[in-house]
């Protein structure tokens, strides 16, 4: 009768089914995927407000101008080389330090631009700059 296929049912199973096992996982691995974004990892904590205003101290900035004759020009008023030697140590002295910007005449010797820079040198001005027209 049905004897015979008593037999086949009743075989033992050696592997473990693992689908359902890798179902679960995948379904543990969505919610942790869902869940970590909105987990804080901070802690709250009231800070106290402060402002701050920035500085904004430029340095002024001193035109030495040399004209085709070579005479000097502190922003534009005229000073001996005596005088502009006083002025460039009281400008190396001032906290910030002013840029000096030099413009010479394209007719002026090179000599007394030199002789400018020199002196601005020997007083401790550290930033100097040329101006120049554009063509």
């Amino acid at each position: 009768m049905a004897f015979g296929t008593q037999d086949d049912t009743d075989e033992v199973m050696n592997e473990i089914n693992m689908t359902p096992f890798v179902d679960v996982m995948l379904v543990l691995l969505i919610i942790f995927i869902i869940t970590v974004p909105v987990m804080q990892h901070a802690v709250n904590i009231d800070l106290p407000r402060a402002t701050n205003q920035p500085e904004n101290i430029k340095p002024e900035t001193v035109r030495l101008s040399v004209d085709a004759s070579g005479a000097y020009f502190w922003n534009a008023e005229p000073v001996t080389d005596e005088a502009l030697q006083t002025r460039l140590l009281a400008a190396a002295s001032q906290v910030p330090q002013p840029e000096l910007h030099i413009r010479g005449d394209k007719a002026v010797r090179y000599e007394r631009v030199a002789k400018a820079m020199a002196a601005a040198q020997r007083a401790g001005v550290h930033k100097i700059g040329f101006i120049t027209d554009p063509n």
